[in-house]
């Protein structure tokens, strides 16, 4: 899938993902890896497991509280020890130019995590990745794809075990 889209980056790891217990424990191990600034781009289908990734990601680093898509609003922020993350679904707009009004590139700051759901509605107009996981299905079940693009991200993907 990933030729298709064209993600790019070099391939990290591949880490099959047989139910929610496992999405949610690659999220831990992410989470526990994860250093700001970092931008996280999230490829995959709708119901591919992105939201509940991030979801999961979110309350590992400390958030006790409901962590809700995005879908409507486009961007739920959480504020934790030292640390923002910026969760982004931009699956319902039109324009990359949208964007702008989120001015999501004065809220990515040194302290962010910034996490992108269809992050090709948003082409030109966000920070670039450092990692995009590419979350997908074959015969043989569910899995993600890590991309990395930047030494971050290199960095990041060597603490996962995958």
């Amino acid at each position: 899938m990933s030729a298709a889209r064209g993600i790019g980056g070099k391939l990290a790891w591949r880490v099959n993902l047989p139910d929610e217990a496992a999405s949610a424990a690659l999220a831990g191990q992410f989470a526990r890896a994860l250093a700001p600034p970092c931008a996280i781009y999230l490829y995959g289908d709708l119901g591919a497991g992105k939201t509940l990734f991030t979801r999961a990601c979110v309350h590992a680093l400390g958030f006790e509280g409901y962590v809700k898509s995005p879908s409507y609003g486009l961007l739920e922020t959480y504020r934790l020890s030292g640390l923002t993350v910026l969760h982004l679904d931009l699956y319902r707009i039109e324009d990359p130019e949208e964007l702008e009004y989120l001015a999501i590139r004065d809220l990515y700051r040194g302290d962010t995590v910034l996490m992108v759901e269809w992050p090709d509605r948003g082409s030109g107009h966000l920070p670039a990745p450092d990692v995009a996981l590419e979350f997908d299905e074959s015969d043989e079940g569910r899995f993600v794809n890590c991309h990395v693009f930047t030494s971050h991200g290199r960095d990041l993907a060597g603490k996962i075990e995958a």
